[in-house]
């Protein structure tokens, strides 16, 4: 689990083909603290330490997840988001994030307006909501405009420099992750069969809430 605050960005140092697969070398600060199979967020994506040295850690990436995310089209040389796992006992800042990607946005370009730069990303926007959590390459943001097929974010100052945003080029995707619960919500209702047509306190408890 994480909360879409970004510790560091890290520089991919070597890629290898595996059993389908790909094996990341990624150098960052942290690596004396990580341990073999300690969960990393990669651009968002959750990958499990399987080798470190006192400058770098590798990751085993599987084809499911390298068929989901822009990891696939990561080069040696790019720099690449970076969160632990977030501890029990501390804040949780940014949201609940699972390191699960859903798919990738294509990004659109960006504005600057009072500040900050206002991001904008082509993807269909079924499950987001103004005002809702989305994390992009593994950072939460909040949504501030939603349109059909596209949705903007706001970046501040303080993000834009610490993550890997400011490299995107007009083109580039990003991981999408979700707010988790919004899937949840439709699982629950279609495995009525519409048979509900509204959420009733009967229906929550049902559920399990």
């Amino acid at each position: 689990m994480f909360t879409g605050l970004i510790e560091e960005i890290g520089t991919v140092e070597s890629i290898s083909k595996k059993d389908g697969g790909k094996v990341f070398e990624i150098s960052a600060a942290f690596c004396d603290e990580l341990k073999i199979k300690e969960s990393v967020a990669l651009n968002g994506a959750c990958q499990s330490v399987i080798n470190k040295t006192k400058n770098t850690f590798s990751v085993f990436s599987m084809r499911e997840s390298l068929s989901r995310t822009n990891l696939d089209s990561l080069k040696e040389g790019d720099r690449v988001n970076l969160e632990r796992a977030m501890l029990i006992n501390s804040r949780l800042d940014g949201h609940i994030v699972q390191g699960h990607i859903d798919g990738c946005a294509k990004f659109k370009g960006f504005r600057e307006e009072g500040g900050a730069r206002i991001f904008e990303f082509e993807y269909d926007t079924k499950y987001l909501i103004e005002k809702g959590s989305i994390a992009l390459n593994g950072i939460s943001l909040t949504i501030c405009t939603l349109r059909e097929n596209s949705f903007c974010a706001g970046v501040i100052p303080q993000t834009f420099e610490c993550t890997n945003l400011k490299y995107l080029k007009s083109g580039d995707f990003v991981n999408i992750e979700i707010d988790i619960f919004a899937k949840y919500i439709e699982k629950f209702l279609s495995a009525k069969d519409n048979k509900i047509s509204r959420l009733s306190e009967e229906f929550l408890k049902e559920n399990g809430f």
